[in-house]
């Protein structure tokens, strides 16, 4: 393997391909010019200027100026040439190390971009199975045999007795708990979640309560085709008071508590939805109207810890995101 020569240096290569300085001879070529430049001058000057002349006083400074400025003036010339050549190696290895930085990072991002739609199938194949066992945990639970509902009694007037008409079976179910309601919102955690499906099957024979969950289970539905799941916001509580203030009307900055979602990237994918999609949109305003009867219907009967468990549910986590997307708390 051949020495690097000064006209040819080598540069040494790290693993994370930056190029480390390169090493440099201590006498360049500009350095032997300068000295061979030199000591021709002085040998002139001593022939020409020193030995013909017999230096006295005044003569003699005068004669060492002459000979010795010149030569201060060819190292200062030497020396910044030197210093422009190593500015302009340092640029070109700069210019180097940027373009492989550059390289690396484009070869990242497109074996990035290759492993990524196998991950996305695979994330949606697995959000196709779930839904799929849990529509069919629903219809098991749903079609489980129930004490059939009590009629209503009979009035008797006078001699006869007359059945009340138009009953409706919401009618005849008994009224659902709040801890039932809000275990329903947040929906089953897991296929085993037995607790939680026996309070959505209870929310869904409720008129009002089915409506809600309906419509979040949409908007949940929608979210997560963009990759936005409520497991996955950790939103900035609101304190129960604000509730209160909300579901007697207060809109704005009053109320901006409630839009407590931070995640950036929730929000620009949920806001690019809402715009682009239609259907998405007629979903979102469709449950934040439902959302906003039931908190006006919920909260004169709530207690603060009523409030504080509402606001953790997946539905009132729904209800946050789609709310500061769309504005309500602006």
């Amino acid at each position: 393997m051949s020495e690097p020569t000064p006209e040819h240096e080598t540069e040494r290569k790290t693993s994370l391909g930056i190029y480390d300085r390169p090493s440099r001879p201590s006498v360049t070529g500009i350095e032997i010019v300068a000295i061979a430049l030199s000591v021709l001058w002085l040998i002139v000057s001593v022939v020409f200027l020193v030995l013909p002349d017999k230096v006295q006083g005044g003569g003699f400074v005068v004669t060492l100026l002459a000979v010795f400025m010149p030569v201060a003036m060819i190292w200062v010339a030497a020396t910044a040439m030197r210093a422009s050549r190593v500015m302009r190696e340092e640029s070109e290895r700069l210019q180097t190390a940027i373009d492989a930085i550059r390289q690396a990072y484009v070869v990242q991002q497109q074996r990035a971009a290759s492993s990524y739609e196998p991950a996305v199938s695979k994330k949606l194949d697995e959000i196709a199975e779930t839904a799929k066992k849990t529509e069919t945990a629903l219809a098991t639970f749903s079609t489980k045999r129930t004490d059939p509902p009590r009629m209503p009694e009979p009035q008797i007037k006078g001699d006869q007795t007359s059945l009340e008409l138009g009953t409706q079976a919401e009618d005849l179910a008994p009224p659902l708990s709040t801890e039932v309601f809000i275990r329903a919102l947040n929906f089953p955690e897991t296929q085993d979640d037995s607790e939680g499906f026996d309070a959505l099957r209870l929310a869904l024979k409720d008129r009002k309560a089915a409506q809600l969950v309906q419509a979040s289970q949409d908007v949940l539905t929608l979210l997560s085709q963009e990759g936005i799941y409520m497991d996955d916001l950790r939103p900035d509580m609101a304190r129960p008071e604000i509730w209160r203030q909300f579901a007697q009307g207060a809109r704005g900055r009053s109320v901006a508590a409630l839009g407590g979602i931070r995640d950036r990237s929730s929000l620009a994918l949920t806001a690019a939805r809402m715009k682009q999609d239609p259907i998405f949109r007629d979903a979102a305003h469709h449950f934040l109207r439902r959302f906003d009867h039931m908190i006006v219907d919920f909260e004169p009967e709530a207690s603060d810890s009523d409030l504080t468990a509402l606001g953790e549910t997946r539905t009132a986590r729904a209800f946050m995101l789609l709310g500061r997307v769309a504005g309500t708390f602006d």
